[in-house]
């Protein structure tokens, strides 16, 4: 016969030979040329809520887990969690959208300061508009609001100078922004705090070279004061909750986490070894698992996806070397990830406000 292509390619090339043939929880579709993370390197996570997976299986299998961010000594572990001491290296909350990222680090190294300081709520209690659900009790005042936020984004500028890796989940296209100066939101107004008012907020559903951007603005961000800093993407694989376009949810969920997968693509496809791209979303969305990943709701991924993400995960970076001794008094990854338990979602709002 003779030769293509396509001859002599390994077998993880063909669908057949790769999907076909293995058993859904064995397709391994493992990212080339990835770095390995050592048990002493200070492993940080942000994004999305499936970001607080990741964290969870990095403390469980024993990784240096990086907080700069950390409950205060004697507050109760049922305290530090409601006030999302620990959800992510620090307190920035979910980070639904990249042009959140970019800002995140412009806001703290001085480089933007939104026109917007905070939010009322309806008890009259205030929040600040970029992480809405971190204090449950809320501010005082709208001063106390910049102090506390001050004093977080000092420990975002810790984070982003002494990290090792960075495990980046992206989640949304879809978000709302400040209209006079775009500062980019994780909830839209109203639903935990504030008030809409369309002349001075606007929704925005990114395209692919926006995120591109974003993420390559990112990127050089973090560089800048963090040559070393190595970045892990992943795109979360669960659905968004509502949709503000014009159109049925599914149609703007597929959307979104298209451009966000091409996006990352693209970002890790540079050559920079910096940058890889970890394809969870790929495994618990593929035909291959027939929706076997999702709960009842088609939204939050069962157990059993959780461990095989998270297992491939581990093994796609230790590579070399074993993976740490798990924590004393950690439990496995067989229950503490089921349905929506102990991850904290800002996007759950949305439905708790429309009900």
């Amino acid at each position: 016969m003779a030769s293509n292509p396509y001859t002599g390619l390994p077998a993880e090339r063909f669908w057949r030979k790769a999907v076909t043939n293995v058993a859904p929880f064995a397709v391994n579709p493992h990212p080339k040329n990835t770095f390995a993370i050592a048990p002493s390197d200070r492993v940080a996570t942000g994004g999305s809520c499936f970001a607080q997976r990741v964290a969870e299986a990095l403390r469980n299998a024993g990784f240096n887990y990086y907080l700069t961010e950390a409950a205060p000594p004697g507050m109760s572990a049922e305290e530090a969690y409601e006030r999302q001491f620990g959800t992510f290296s620090a307190r920035y909350g979910n980070l639904y959208y990249t042009r959140q990222f970019v800002q995140l680090f412009d806001r703290a190294y001085g480089r933007f300061e939104p026109e917007l300081k905070a939010w009322l709520r309806e008890d009259g209690r205030y929040v600040d508009p970029f992480r809405p659900t971190v204090e449950p009790a809320g501010f005082a005042s709208e001063a106390e609001v910049v102090a506390a936020r001050d004093a977080h984004l000092a420990a975002v500028r810790q984070l982003f100078e002494t990290l090792d890796v960075f495990v980046l989940t992206l989640g949304l296209t879809e978000g709302w922004r400040w209209r006079s100066d775009g500062a980019a939101l994780p909830l839209a107004p109203g639903v935990a705090g504030g008030t809409f008012d369309p002349d001075l907020y606007t929704c925005v559903n990114a395209g692919a070279a926006e995120v591109l951007g974003d993420l390559q603005g990112f990127l050089e961000r973090l560089w800048s004061v963090n040559p070393a800093a190595r970045v892990i993407f992943t795109v979360s694989p669960v659905p968004m909750i509502a949709t503000y376009m014009d159109r049925h949810v599914m149609e703007s969920n597929s959307y979104s986490k298209s451009v966000l997968r091409v996006a990352a693509g693209e970002v890790c496809a540079g050559g920079d070894p910096r940058a890889v791209y970890f394809p969870a979303y790929d495994l618990v969305t593929s035909n291959v698992n027939a929706n076997r990943y999702y709960n009842d709701d088609m939204r939050t991924i069962n157990d059993a996806g959780v461990r095989h993400v998270m297992r491939l995960f581990l093994a796609t970076f230790t590579q070399g070397h074993a993976a740490p001794a798990p924590c004393q008094g950690a439990v496995g990854t067989s229950a503490e990830f089921e349905g929506t338990a102990g991850v904290i979602c800002d996007e759950e709002q949305i439905d708790r406000s429309a009900a």
